[in-house]
């Protein structure tokens, strides 16, 4: 059954909170980073992407950036400043954008349950990345952004989540300028055994977004363990930092896809090819209103494309979804790209983007054809987890977004 910790955090005063918070490390690029933290000396992304201080040409996943790192984390905890709760505590963290409200429960969770699959996956994690984020934990010795976990909500949990919004005052409430409202509480430590006993009847949880976060912390305990002669199991790095939403709540975007080369085939002789398993109509829209639709983005035109009586899915869930159609059907055998993870002649772009960054991109030559999707659902995301088995990469995007540097969990 899920273990759930509460813990004493490293946040920022309140004063500075809209200041120091950042949105995830990986959701921007180095130039993109750079800018939002232009003139905010104490933006924590100056600690998650610290090659922004450095020269341009500087190896990003070299030991000086993590060392930079774990400098101007020391920096930003004297000069915020950030401050220590004393005690160990549950935060409640609110997210509202649009029409989305997300409420969860900011607390840490054990490593084994990971390793052990008790926190289930459903995407498979890139090295390079893993190695990134396993070097920057141990540098600073501090996980930096929080694990995207959700469950099956439980009333009993829910009631209390609720009577602590409606009875105390947040620690922190701003808007960021993406149009989120970002609103953290501590949760009374009156009910820490409550919550501890209540999720730990639990029998799994599910990694929505941060697997990567998740694999670096199970490979920093790993390292920190094989270095301690005197490791229990209770040090701090057997835990990782995590929100945990109820599944009911969530909102998955699409993630949508641009393709640079067309395989040295030309638009006519491309689309003959697509013919083999889709059928290809006009489209007036660029959004499929429908799963079993992919829109397609092509010289300036908007397709619909439908499979059609020769795409026959295999036998696991995954495959049916329809970013695993798209793949197999024809990213494979149409444009020769056979791993989307690591093949250069993709890219994808979050659905908070909109389709038209796929226009921008195909429009101005940088990409030949985009593909605009239908978004997966949650219980997509717990069924072929549940069983066992993986999504193609980047088949969700999560939005709202988690800010980091708001609550940080220390090992």
């Amino acid at each position: 059954m899920a273990i759930i910790r509460p813990f004493k955090g490293l946040r920022p005063d309140a004063k500075v909170a809209h200041l120091v918070a950042s949105v995830p490390y990986d959701v921007v690029n180095r130039k993109e980073a750079a800018e939002l933290a232009k003139d905010n000396p104490i933006s924590f992304l100056r600690v998650t992407r610290s090659e922004i201080e450095m020269e341009e040409n500087t190896d990003v996943y070299s030991s000086e950036v993590y060392q930079k790192a774990n400098s101007n984390m020391k920096r930003l905890i004297e000069e915020a400043p950030l401050i220590v709760d004393e005690e160990e505590r549950f935060y409640i963290y609110r997210l509202i954008w649009k029409d989305v409200t997300q409420i969860g429960i900011a607390a840490t969770f054990s490593v084994e349950d990971y390793n052990n699959d008790i926190i289930m996956k459903h995407e498979k994690t890139r090295r390079v990345k893993e190695d990134d984020r396993t070097n920057h934990i141990i540098t600073t010795n501090v996980q930096t952004g929080a694990v995207f976990l959700t469950y099956k909500g439980i009333a009993e949990v829910n009631d209390i989540v609720d009577k602590t919004i409606k009875n105390s005052e947040p620690i922190y409430n701003f808007t960021t300028n993406d149009g989120v409202t970002h609103t953290i509480w501590i949760m009374p430590k009156e009910v820490n055994d409550i919550i501890t006993f209540e999720i730990g009847k639990v029998e799994h949880l599910y990694i929505a977004d941060g697997h990567h976060r998740a694999a670096s912390a199970s490979r920093a305990q790993k390292v920190k363990m094989d270095a301690n002669p005197t490791h229990s199991g209770n040090e701090e790095y057997n835990y990782f930092m995590a929100v945990l939403f109820p599944a009911e709540q969530l909102k998955i975007l699409p993630y949508n896809r641009v393709v640079f080369e067309l395989n040295n085939l030309t638009s006519e002789s491309f689309l003959e090819k697509v013919k083999v398993n889709f059928t290809i109509e006009d489209s007036e829209t660029s959004t499929p209103k429908e799963t079993g639709k992919i829109g397609m983005y092509l010289d300036k035109k908007w397709f619909m494309l439908t499979p059609n009586q020769n795409v026959v899915p295999g036998k696991a869930a995954g495959d049916k979804l329809d970013v695993s159609i798209l793949q197999d059907f024809l990213l494979a055998p149409v444009l020769g790209i056979l791993d989307q993870r690591t093949d250069t002649n993709i890219d994808f772009i979050g659905g908070i983007r909109g389709t038209e960054e796929l226009e921008k991109l195909v429009t101005a030559g940088a990409a030949k054809v985009a593909f605009s999707m239908f978004p997966v659902c949650v219980n997509d995301l717990i069924t072929i987890s549940e069983v066992g088995e993986t999504m193609p990469p980047k088949s969700t995007w999560f939005e709202p977004k988690l800010r980091d540097g708001l609550v940080v969990h220390t090992i």
